[in-house]
């Protein structure tokens, strides 16, 4: 089995399409077919059925799937073992990261980054954090800088950077807007919006009322926390959101309880090989995890 036809294989079982894995591959449909055809005959078996427009997985491409990620990983981690040996920081690095991790912490450190490696080829990627994980867990990412899990996966190294406070907040206008002191089950009476229902940052928040033995009433879903605030603004509810992103337009709730904290950080695969590139990245990042210890203890 070559890498090409492999690649050409999860494309195809990942678009359900050979067209949109041809688009991916930057190749002409009749090559992407050729590749599977190839593939199949050297395995004896037909990977995919083609029915209505449709291309699903046979039993033996579903059999074959966790098989060709495996062989892939374990092509391009040979490669970046052997390429780490020159020493260079180049090459390309494969890194997803939120939206709002995207907007609010990284962009100093992506410039100071992009600035001493120039031979680096950054692909960044925006998901969301729990998107990040999977990709990192499957080898589809070399990095994650994003919001870390309550129970880590045990075969990840995740290291948090940053610690965001998240505060209570409510648009002017609100109903509970002006007060001087609320209790948490206050909030339990008026609608929230929050982050999606799958999402670690909703966890952390449906979490806190739980132990309270209180429940929250959620109206609306985003996952792109600026248009949370948005909402909070216009006056659609009361959610949480990071100090980071406190400003006129929406004011902070003064619940008399604990604050609530989310860890920032990365993540890596234990058994994947880092570049160089990767290697330098994480330097950086923990320059910024050491800053920011730093500045809490003065």
């Amino acid at each position: 089995m070559d890498t090409q036809s492999l690649q050409a294989f999860l494309a195809v079982a990942d678009n359900g399409s050979f067209s949109l894995a041809a688009e991916q591959l930057h190749l002409t449909q009749p090559a992407v077919s050729k590749r599977i055809a190839g593939l199949e005959t050297q395995v004896d078996a037909q990977l995919f059925d083609r029915l209505n427009r449709r291309v699903t997985l046979t039993e033996a491409g579903r059999t074959l799937l966790p098989r060709a990620r495996e062989i892939l990983v374990m092509f391009d981690d040979s490669r970046r073992a052997l390429s780490n040996l020159a020493g260079d920081v180049s090459g390309s690095l494969t890194m997803a990261t939120s939206h709002h991790i995207g907007l609010h912490r990284l962009p100093p450190l992506l410039k100071a980054y992009t600035q001493a490696h120039p031979e680096v080829r950054m692909d960044m990627r925006f998901l969301d954090s729990e998107q990040a994980y999977q990709g990192v867990l499957d080898g589809e990412l070399e990095l994650a800088v994003v919001t870390l899990a309550p129970v880590p996966d045990p075969a990840l190294t995740v290291v948090p950077v940053w610690i965001d406070q998240l505060r209570f907040v409510c648009g002017r206008e609100h109903a509970l807007a002006g007060r001087e002191e609320l209790a948490l089950s206050a909030l339990s009476d008026y609608d929230a919006v929050l982050p999606g229902h799958l999402t670690f940052t909703r966890g952390i928040v449906v979490d806190t009322f739980a132990r309270d033995g209180l429940k929250v009433n959620v109206s609306l879903s985003t996952n792109y926390l600026e248009t949370l605030k948005m909402m909070v603004a216009i006056g659609l509810g009361w959610s949480v959101l990071p100090d980071t992103m406190i400003d006129d337009d929406i004011e902070i709730l003064p619940i008399d309880h604990r604050p609530i904290q989310r860890p920032l950080g990365y993540l890596f695969h234990k058994s994947r090989t880092l570049s160089n590139a990767a290697r330098a990245m994480l330097g950086m990042l923990d320059d910024a995890r050491d800053q920011r210890a730093r500045h809490w203890l003065n």
